[in-house]
């Protein structure tokens, strides 16, 4: 079969499913390699407080796209669209499986189906959507963005900054509303070859205990120090790396504005409310081939493994 037409596996889930262990697993079964689908895990600062794969992981596989940007850069959707497109092709033409791994909805949608190509707006326009958003409060700037784009502001909550200050700063730039250029013809998705989704969702409780007891190890392994060491770099505050989850919250605590206990305390519900978020997400706008509906665990390797075997690999022969 021709390199491009070799399949593709995602395997998705909220934080802490236990979806990295998954795909690690499979690069390693299947001769594979690993892509990374995580919007803060690309970034290079952040390697304790967004789980990301070991360097001892990264020596069982071959690991893509895991800390390759620094802290100072963004990396939007069609950013990370076009290294994942080109990562996939090199991981075809090397007679391997490219498995995507991640649970960032945006990411695995372009994926999917293609992301429409909206002109990039200037620095000054973004710097200024910024400001007003800082400077007026999430309401006002939703009624503010509502001139602009009324759908858009809308289907948007007022405390959703980056996709408010985004549908505005499209909308100053191109004069359309977001979802008009949505609307237009997308850049492709993965090209070639069938595409099969695991998706992991554990039962609630037993996620949110793994949550906890992962940010335990994480300030056990130097999450305290990353984020100081992030801060150290003055980054502006309207970047996508500050706000990775437990960034703000341990930042609170390096001010002297909460204890470690309450930062920590803090950081763990952070967590929780964005795998909710992630659940909704993968339960309504991912269709998976095989789902799962509990933590990735070496009891269930043999099931996941059969349908690899079975649905995925055959489709190659």
């Amino acid at each position: 079969m021709h390199a491009t037409n070799r399949p593709v596996l995602i395997v998705a889930g909220p934080t802490g499913s236990g979806k990295s262990a998954l795909a690690l697993d499979v690069a390693e079964a299947f001769d594979g390699v690993v892509v990374n689908a995580d919007s803060m895990q690309v970034y290079g600062e952040l390697r304790v407080l967004t789980a990301r794969p070991s360097p001892s992981d990264e020596a069982r596989a071959p690991h893509r796209l895991f800390g390759v940007l620094p802290a100072a850069e963004r990396c939007s959707a069609g950013r990370w669209l076009g290294l994942a497109q080109a990562e996939i092709d090199a991981a075809r033409s090397a007679d391997r499986l490219p498995i995507v791994v991640g649970g960032t909805g945006l990411y695995l949608k372009a994926l999917l189906e293609g992301l429409a190509e909206v002109p990039p707006a200037s620095a000054e326009i973004r710097a200024e959507a910024e400001a007003l958003y800082v400077e007026i409060g999430g309401e006002t700037f939703r009624r503010e963005l509502a001139r602009l784009d009324p759908a858009g502001a809308s289907r948007l909550p007022a405390t959703d900054r980056q996709r408010l200050v985004r549908a505005f700063e499209v909308a100053r730039t191109t004069g359309r509303p977001l979802h008009d250029w949505q609307r237009r013809c997308p850049a492709a998705p993965v090209s070639g070859g069938r595409i099969a989704t695991i998706v992991l969702l554990p039962p609630r409780r037993s996620l949110y205990a793994a949550i906890d007891a992962r940010l335990d190890a994480m300030l056990a392994h130097g999450a305290v120090d990353e984020v100081r060491a992030l801060l150290a770099l003055g980054l502006d505050a309207s970047l996508p790396a500050m706000k990775a989850v437990g960034v703000r919250e341990m930042v609170s605590y390096l001010c002297g504005q909460s204890s470690l206990d309450q930062a920590a305390a803090a950081a763990k519900q952070a967590t929780r409310r964005f795998a909710k978020r992630q659940f909704t997400w993968l339960r309504h706008q991912l269709r998976p081939d095989f789902a799962v509906n509990e933590q990735y665990s070496e009891r269930i390797r043999p099931e996941i493994f059969a349908f690899i075997r079975r649905q995925i690999l055959t489709s190659d022969a």
